[in-house]
């Protein structure tokens, strides 16, 4: 039986575009390039969101806690065998004020969840491939998105490697930081371009077929 990999992130895992606000098509977008790669002996599930956060809620659009959503996913779509979780660039946004540490925390929450929920749900805990995600670029001022993000985004998002790390160790996950790979956008120093989707999904599929070979 094929092996359920659920990647659970924000616009980035959706495949939003930023040249044209729309949605990348499936053959263009990080989970569709992974099914790709990873053939038949793998399903790969989207649940990407715009504006997710790790476990905070948006005081305007409230239902972007990933936290809310987590429990319910993982048990629409059990069995679930691998977890691939990019969030915490959205809790960057100035109106959460957030250090790199706390945000961290927040995806450590997370990992317990799926832990403790799949456990008890499905019988056994998935693999995780904690994500570390890519850095807010350097036109941030210059982006659409300006104001819900500032320039000290920036330097906070050049230290999620480092906590991010040291949840993973901590909580036996896989970690990977995208951004060893890829950047944003010059359109809008937040969101992929299709060239880095392909890249994080190449290199995203050697961790997975390197850990299942």
């Amino acid at each position: 039986m094929a092996k359920n990999v659920l990647c659970y992130g924000d616009s980035n895992t959706y495949g939003y575009s930023p040249m044209t606000g729309m949605r990348y098509p499936r053959d263009i977008r990080y989970p569709g390039r992974l099914q790709t790669l990873l053939g038949e002996e793998y399903t790969v599930i989207e649940e990407g969101c715009n504006g997710r956060t790790t476990i905070f809620d948006d005081p305007i659009e409230g239902w972007k806690n990933g936290l809310d959503y987590l429990k319910p996913c993982l048990n629409s779509h059990k069995p679930v065998d691998i977890v691939v979780m990019m969030l915490g660039s959205n809790d960057l946004k100035t109106v959460f004020n957030l250090t790199p540490s706390e945000i961290a925390e927040g995806a450590g929450k997370l990992v317990d969840v799926i832990k403790e929920f799949t456990a008890e749900k499905q019988g056994y805990i998935p693999e995780i491939i904690l994500v570390s995600p890519p850095e807010i670029g350097p036109g941030i001022k210059n982006s659409p998105f300006y104001g819900s993000f500032n320039e000290g985004a920036i330097e906070r998002s050049k230290q999620f490697p480092k906590y991010y790390k040291q949840v993973a160790d901590e909580k036996g996950c896989i970690f990977f930081n995208a951004a060893e790979f890829i950047t944003p956008s010059e359109e809008d120093s937040l969101h992929l371009t299709p060239e880095a989707h392909k890249i994080l999904a190449e290199e995203l599929s050697h961790v997975i077929i390197n850990r299942f070979k």
